[in-house]
């Protein structure tokens, strides 16, 4: 009795003469499951580990996955600019322009369902310049929209504003007596 007061002040390694008492327990190792082997109904802390295969099938996935990511980027940014105001601004202008609507017909608006956005927008440096399809109830044709800000401090200064239709007819929309865009103070 003394002497298992002892082993548990000090330390069963210094008390403990034999050294197979404090050996756990063997047991033995059981395998692990095999594809097809039934239901494991028991699972042992002990238990063999499975093979690690060594196939690095994450570098064959690793392109796809870029891609991906890639195309999910520009369907971002491009929905970003086709639901910005500028975007609207220009297709309001263009369904009450008089020129447009004898060109395109009536009810303007996005030539596909998902319009493609091509070029800059970049309000913040002052530089804007797109284009997109657009169609109406007669023709369709590419609207190009360009539009800088000299300085922070003043206003967008509409250059391009223009339509070019299937044939390849460019129609210039930008006059200075009816520019929907100027704004004067």
């Amino acid at each position: 009795m003394l002497l298992r007061l002892a082993e548990r002040r000090i330390g069963a390694s210094r008390v403990c003469v034999n050294h197979r008492k404090m050996l756990p327990p063997r047991r033995n190792l059981i395998p692990a499951p095999q594809a097809n082997s039934g239901p494991l109904m028991e699972r042992r802390a002990d238990r063999a580990l499975p093979n690690v295969q060594n196939e690095r099938r994450w570098i064959r996935t690793l392109p796809i996955f870029a891609v991906v990511v890639g195309a999910a980027m520009l369907g971002i940014f491009n929905y970003q600019k086709s639901s910005s105001s500028v975007v609207n601004s220009t297709l309001y202008a263009l369904r009450t322009s008089p020129q447009a609507r004898e060109i395109l017909g009536d009810e303007i608006y996005f030539a596909q369902k998902i319009p493609w956005i091509s070029g800059e927008m970049n309000q913040l440096h002052g530089r804007i310049d797109i284009s997109f399809w657009v169609k109406g109830t007669k023709a369709q044709g590419k609207m190009r929209f360009r539009s800088i800000r000299p300085d922070r401090t003043s206003f967008f200064r509409t250059e391009v504003w223009s339509l070019e239709t299937e044939d390849g007819t460019v129609v210039q929309l930008l006059d200075k007596d009816t520019d929907p865009f100027n704004q004067t103070n």
